[in-house]
């Protein structure tokens, strides 16, 4: 069973760093398009940032300078690192591998002024 699974998400002050981490199993490969999203109570799902098959990354301009999306393609592996945090970040941080369009269930990450 295709499965993707975040964690690293918690409770961070505004200005703190937090790294998620979204582990694939059941998948030969995760070399292809890959995203970050989040969802904050009341809003649409958005998407954060994302990597390409050949490593090429874009990232929302709320996020960018701040946020880097990486990927270890021998421990199917994504990552997301978050820095200079604001609250407004505040929301359900999920992967999503678009060939598959497949999504792991999310990890909350809040953070407090």
């Amino acid at each position: 069973q295709v499965q993707l699974v975040e964690s690293g998400g918690g409770l961070v002050q505004a200005g703190g760093s937090l790294r998620l981490s979204c582990a694939a199993s059941g998948i030969i490969s995760i070399i292809n398009f890959m995203d970050w999203y989040r969802q904050a109570p009341g809003k649409q799902r958005e998407m954060v940032a994302s990597i390409t098959s050949g490593g090429a990354t874009t990232y929302a301009d709320s996020v960018k300078g701040r946020f880097t999306i990486s990927r270890d393609n021998a421990k199917k592996m994504l990552y997301l690192e978050m820095n200079s945090l604001k609250p407004e970040d505040t929301a359900v941080y999920y992967c999503h591998l678009r060939i598959r369009d497949l999504w792991g269930k999310g990890t909350l990450v809040t953070v407090s002024s």
